[in-house]
């Protein structure tokens, strides 16, 4: 068995391990295995702890590079083993799939799905309201007019099959990560660098699994529309400006918008490009910017009036910071200040989580701005740029949500070198990833599952360390230095 077999067959067990856990937790049977919630979530997350630990060791090759090192076209076959047990589970990690379902069943009934929510569009004891969050259920769809158009038709060809509706669902976040996986090495030759580190860190790692094949996320549309309209658009500022090619990026990018806002920082660094490439002066970055704005303007006006959605989306883009996200730094102040208020009888929690995100969204104005000007003036490059534009984004954004991390993963993936900064995003990836559970319970239920989860980690790594192939996972010695060896031996 050749060395990159090993992490690839244990990351196969382990997604399979997962998918196995959530079905039968879902099904409710057999009795004996899903008797108490803590037992599937523990086989669950001892699968999800078996796909990270064969990622790292697959990593291992591929960062070492050298003839040991998978190459794309193994990295891809070993991405759709993985996948593979993962599409026939239910969504995972969170119920946004379901919400999916509602808004499109509101707006297949001729309803505005910007205006009202679930329980007002589909009545309260509606089977499809019942399985939206409960924070949700009065909220408005948050998406832009093409996710909603999709919504709509998918909810029309799937009727009441719910089933059908999550397949078909599945089937538009697949469509994002084909668009990754098509839009990532084009992106890495342009960084001037192979493609298989991008690959591996980028689109093989686990919140992709979880959260765009597993948790049906349309961020796997944003991202990927984002991605590959960025990788062509790019390709056309690179000597002399090819106006059709950036055109056809600039749309693309601009319908990754149409899907969630946030895919519109990739017209920013695509305008700052163009403008460097017409002098880099001031009013050339005006133009490109106006140019970006007017393109992005007119492709959502054109998709608003295809599906006949209209124009309500622009006001329920912050519906999504309704939720106090935990996760979000911006949001602590007002946890810590809300909790010393309690304290004396005042309820600061929210006044402070407002001023929080005031400070947040001042943070990525200025952040951004830095950012662009050093792209202008050649001092980062491109894909750099967006990455860290995307990281200044999320970390000051006012929501943090695990697969919201993959923004900046992916354009970083391509262009950082071997670096510390590498290291640490290859490690966020990894804590990401075991952040949320599977599957819901009970407090004590959850301490039980992580329990049991880390000790069929702890054994399959033990299994790991004890295997010769993993053990000599590493590069191998040169001819010269075998012989060496054996001459001294």
């Amino acid at each position: 068995m050749r060395r990159g077999d090993q992490p690839r067959w244990l990351g196969f067990c382990g997604s399979a391990l997962l998918a196995t856990a959530t079905v039968a937790g879902s099904l409710g049977t057999p009795r004996w295995f899903t008797g108490s919630a803590a037992l599937p979530l523990a086989v669950g997350v001892g699968g999800m702890g078996l796909v990270v630990l064969a990622w790292a060791l697959l990593g291992r090759l591929v960062l070492a590079s050298g003839d040991i090192a998978p190459g794309p076209r193994a990295l891809r076959s070993t991405f759709l083993l993985w996948a593979a047990p993962l599409l026939v589970v239910p969504p995972l990690f969170s119920g946004d799939a379901h919400s999916y379902l509602a808004q499109g069943e509101i707006a297949a009934r001729g309803l505005d799905p910007y205006a009202v929510g679930p329980n007002e569009g589909l009545g309260a004891a509606a089977k499809l309201t019942q399985s939206v969050s409960g924070y949700w259920r009065d909220a408005p769809s948050p998406y832009g007019p093409l996710f909603s158009g999709i919504q709509r038709l998918i909810a029309q060809l799937a009727g009441e099959q719910q089933a059908a509706a999550i397949l078909l669902h599945r089937l538009i976040a697949l469509a994002g990560v084909a668009l990754l996986l098509w839009a990532v090495p084009r992106l890495a030759a342009r960084a001037g660098v192979s493609a298989g580190v991008p690959l591996w860190l980028g689109v093989l790692n686990p919140l992709v699994l979880w959260h765009f094949v597993a948790g049906v996320h349309n961020d796997a549309l944003m991202l990927g529309l984002m991605a590959a309209g960025t990788a062509i658009a790019l390709s056309a500022v690179d000597e002399t400006v090819q106006w059709w090619r950036l055109s056809l990026g600039v749309v693309v990018i601009a319908l990754g918008a149409d899907v969630k806002v946030p895919a519109v920082v990739a017209l920013a660094v695509v305008g700052t490009a163009l403008a460097r490439r017409m002098g880099g002066r001031l009013w050339h970055l005006v133009l490109a910017g106006g140019a970006m704005v007017a393109a992005v303007a007119v492709v959502s006006a054109v998709v608003s009036a295809i599906t006949g959605l209209g124009f309500g989306w622009l006001g329920t883009l912050g519906t999504s910071s309704q939720l106090n996200s935990w996760m979000a730094p911006t949001n602590w102040l007002g946890f810590l200040g809300g909790g010393i208020g309690s304290l004396f009888g005042l309820h600061l929690t929210q006044p402070t989580i407002g001023a929080g995100r005031i400070i947040g969204y001042a943070v990525i104005v200025c952040g951004l701005a830095v950012l662009i000007h050093r792209q202008l003036r050649g001092r980062i490059g491109d894909l750099q740029a967006l990455g860290l534009m995307f990281a200044v984004v999320v970390v000051f954004g006012p929501v943090v949500q695990p697969w919201y991390l993959l923004w900046a993963v992916v354009p970083l993936a391509v262009c950082l070198p071997a670096c510390r900064a590498r290291t640490v995003l290859i490690g966020l990836v990894g804590v990401f990833a075991v952040l949320l559970p599977p599957l819901g319970g009970e407090a004590g239920e959850l301490v039980l599952g992580y329990l049991g989860g880390l000790l069929i980690l702890a054994v399959a790594a033990f299994a790991a360390h004890r295997s010769q192939p993993f053990r000599l996972a590493g590069p191998e010695p040169s001819r010269e230095l075998q012989e060496t060896r054996s001459a001294r031996g």
